[in-house]
């Protein structure tokens, strides 16, 4: 019988015997039974924040204010603004090289850059901008800024920095559209604070980005926390940014990267969003050690890869998404080292993806290791050694640690498997078995899809930290 009449014939018993209510027990896997992925991200509760309730006063040179705009209209060049209190107003900085500041020891921003609650609020009044700095080399540090206007339309953001080399440094944004807003400048750091959108709006679409960078270059975004906006942090034609060390959680995606090349995404978490990390028409990116897990919403993947070239994907953690990796489109990117497990999906990837070198992977207990819809057979591995996958039939009889059978992770039975789930019933049968085997070991019988001709017989990753008796917390760089 023909590869495709047999998978034809497979989809008509599939479908028949679900129709007909039949039940069948597959045989023992080669997995093991789990836990649920863990993951310690111990990031801060923004219902517990505590405003100040004393009124504010504003000091510069010695002088008292009782507005910030007045103390940062009287201060010059290199001058310090220290608050305390509570401030229910609009401000703009046009000043360069001035700091404003909480006047006492405390922190505006998260848990990595200290404790407590900071002794400085401004309050917008659901109005615009709550902070616009409009002049260079700008300061503001453990300030918290609160409660912006609404209209995403005209990007009312906690703070809009249209100076070049400004600096945000532990502040605290909340009740905000969009958290900071960067306008065709440069040079700008964001860093250690934290930004908390809206519950009140209910949909992730209608709300602003927590960090939104517009045509931009040469910007760190680094150890921020940022929930309850649409996208943690997005890219719109802007290069040349590190964003490490961040933590980022019930968003639409955690990072959007669109007609932004060049840039490092390196050491960050994204966990119960709707996408974790989404690359979209962007080239030379290096997404590199970062987590991505339970992303699992309407689209729910780890990684989203389209239209992407010449971008290294390595070192990272796909875990209990939907997809772990869902790659379309993409040319000339090296997919290597990564670790994905317990995903509904470990790696979807669609026509259109070419010249892919994806070596040194980790596939674990994924529900369906891998799914392809490649009119063509395609070969993921390297000259020497390919990838881990955990249902594997290997054999090294050289004792180099790679396999001399190749495996077909993406084949007949996974085709019948995303397009029939009730087939998944029969993941193990005899039947289903013996299509994976006569793919795996004669090469005349290749349906289209993924194959790995030097799979490795032993996991180069640490996998079984990552269930929940082997919690691991050493993402922070605290």
């Amino acid at each position: 019988m023909r590869l495709g009449q047999l998978y034809v014939a497979l989809t008509v018993f599939v479908v028949v015997v679900a129709a007909a209510g039949a039940a069948a027990a597959p045989q023992e896997g080669h997995g093991v039974d789990t836990d649920s992925v863990a993951v310690d991200a111990d990031v801060p509760d923004p219902d517990t924040f505590e405003a100040p309730e004393e009124d504010g006063v504003a000091t510069v040179n010695g002088a008292e204010y009782d507005t910030v705009q007045a103390a940062v209209d009287a201060a010059g060049p290199g001058n310090t603004v220290r608050l305390s209190g509570r401030f229910d107003e609009n401000v703009t900085v046009r000043t360069p090289n001035v700091t404003v500041t909480a006047a006492r020891p405390g922190t505006g921003g998260n848990a990595a850059a200290g404790s407590g609650d900071p002794i400085a609020m401004i309050d917008g009044g659901g109005e615009g901008d709550v902070l616009a700095i409009e002049a260079p080399n700008v300061t503001v540090e453990r300030v918290w800024f609160n409660n912006s206007g609404w209209n995403a339309d005209t990007e009312d953001a906690g703070v809009f920095v249209n100076g070049t080399d400004a600096t945000l440094d532990s502040v605290r944004l909340t009740e905000v559209t969009f958290g900071v807003w960067v306008d065709g400048v440069d040079g700008v750091t964001v860093e250690n604070s934290t930004i908390v959108g809206r519950d009140e709006v209910q949909s992730h679409a209608e709300r602003g980005n927590g960090i939104n960078l517009w045509k931009t270059e040469d910007v760190v975004v680094r150890g921020n926390d940022i929930t309850r906006v649409r996208d943690g942090i997005y890219f719109s034609w802007a290069e040349g940014v590190e964003a490490t060390d961040n933590r980022m959680w019930d968003l639409r995606f955690g990072v959007h990267y669109m007609y932004s090349d060049d840039n490092l995404l390196a050491d960050n978490l994204a966990f119960d969003n709707d996408v974790g990390y989404a690359l979209m028409v962007s080239e030379n990116l290096r997404i590199i050690d970062n987590r991505a897990v339970g992303n699992d919403g309407g689209s729910g993947h780890g990684i989203l890869v389209k239209d992407v070239e010449d971008t290294t994907i390595r070192g990272n953690v796909l875990a209990d998404n939907e997809h772990g990796l869902y790659a379309s489109n993409g040319q000339d990117n090296r997919i290597e080292s990564n670790l994905v497990m317990e995903n509904t999906v470990g790696v979807h990837s669609t026509a259109g993806s070419t010249d892919q070198t994806v070596v040194n992977n980790s596939f674990v207990h994924n529900d369906l290791q891998a799914f392809s819809t490649n009119d063509a057979v395609v070969s993921w591995n390297g000259t020497d050694g390919g990838n881990y996958w955990s249902d594997a039939r290997t054999a090294d009889r050289s004792g180099d640690g790679v396999s001399e059978i190749r495996h077909r992770p993406a084949g007949t039975v996974e085709q019948v498997r995303h397009e029939h789930p009730q087939a998944a019933v029969f993941a193990e049968s005899p039947a289903f078995s013996a299509v994976r085997m006569a793919e795996n070991s004669f090469p005349v019988l290749s349906s289209p899809g993924i194959v790995d001709h030097h799979p490795l017989v032993d996991s180069p990753h640490d996998w079984e930290q990552y269930y929940a008796d082997h919690t691991d917390n050493a993402h922070r760089n605290d």
